[in-house]
């Protein structure tokens, strides 16, 4: 079975291929479209191999936009694997979190992408039917019209602005409602690392909310609470055995910390801040969601 060709140069003087030019051209704007319709960069990573089986076998003389094409054939693909997973996620133990990426400071510097890409926000897009995230995030993260969506989704325009709608209220009532900037979550975060590597309990007490939330997803495969940690005072004292040194990163276009032991990678910490506090913690341990965190995700809206 041939390989997805990855990012990088086009080798031109190997015949030119138009449709291995075209989809590398394209193929991190696919990656970003299936990774925020599934939370998971190995199975975005999936879908995009078949999306380039498919697209193979094209004729390429009968599509007149590819960009728009292989969007909708991406688009395809990840509702019909998003269906399987909402099955298998039914079965997962303990608190299931999206597969961190390691993010490039350019993501940082688009807001709405940064947004997007956020554990806070995947988690929200986690409550929406699989028809309903497909519409929300090729219309609001990706700017598609509503023709597009409609081809991608197999409904007609009519029917996709009402899910539209629907999907963009049920999501405005979930998400943050405080905008927070990068150097306001940096600040944040420095004081929580500080606090956990010195071992201060009150420091940390200090930067958490009242009210803050940890989840741990651990998968079944290691160590992690099963149920969410409330309350500052419960978390500080989970964190609080932490018997390593955080280093920060940029996790999903957001500061974030990575938690390593002698045997590699322990943890991924994505953070959510409210009024300067950490109101959200989202602790990555399973090891078959940290082999992206080796590498650096570059993530498109548009070419």
């Amino acid at each position: 079975m041939a390989g997805t060709p990855q990012t990088g140069p086009v080798e031109q003087d190997r015949g030119g291929d138009a449709a291995t030019e075209a989809f590398v051209a394209h193929r991190n704007l696919l990656f970003t479209v299936a990774y925020e319709m599934l939370g998971s960069a190995a199975d975005a990573e999936d879908v995009l191999q078949e999306t380039w089986l498919k697209w193979v076998g094209v004729d390429l003389g009968t599509v007149r936009d590819r960009r728009a094409y292989l969007v909708r054939v991406v688009t395809r693909q990840a509702l019909t694997r998003l269906r399987a997973l909402g099955r298998r996620k039914e079965s997962y133990v303990g608190p299931w979190l999206p597969e961190p990426l390691l993010t490039a400071p350019d993501v940082a510097e688009d807001v709405e992408l940064a947004d997007s890409v956020s554990m806070a926000m995947l988690l929200v897009l986690e409550t929406l039917a699989p028809t309903e995230r497909a519409v929300f995030v090729l219309r609001e993260v990706f700017a598609l019209d509503y023709a597009e969506i409609a081809e991608a989704v197999g409904r007609n325009q009519a029917a996709v602005r009402q899910i539209a709608h629907r999907a963009r209220a049920h999501v405005a009532a979930r998400r943050p409602r405080e905008s927070v900037s990068q150097a306001e979550t940096r600040e944040a975060i420095e004081a929580f690392r500080r606090a956990v590597e010195t071992g201060e309990l009150q420091s940390l007490l200090d930067i958490l909310a009242p009210e803050v939330v940890l989840l741990t997803d651990g998968g079944g495969v290691v160590r992690a609470a099963l149920e969410p940690v409330v309350g500052a005072a419960t978390v500080a004292a989970v964190l609080n055995r932490i018997a390593t040194t955080p280093r920060p990163a940029l996790v999903n276009g957001s500061p974030g910390l990575i938690l390593r032991t002698d045997g590699g990678i322990d943890a991924v910490l994505a953070v959510r801040v409210e009024n300067g506090l950490i109101a959200g913690l989202y602790a990555v341990r399973n090891p078959e969601k940290l082999s992206w965190v080796g590498r650096e995700a570059v993530l498109r809206r548009a070419l």
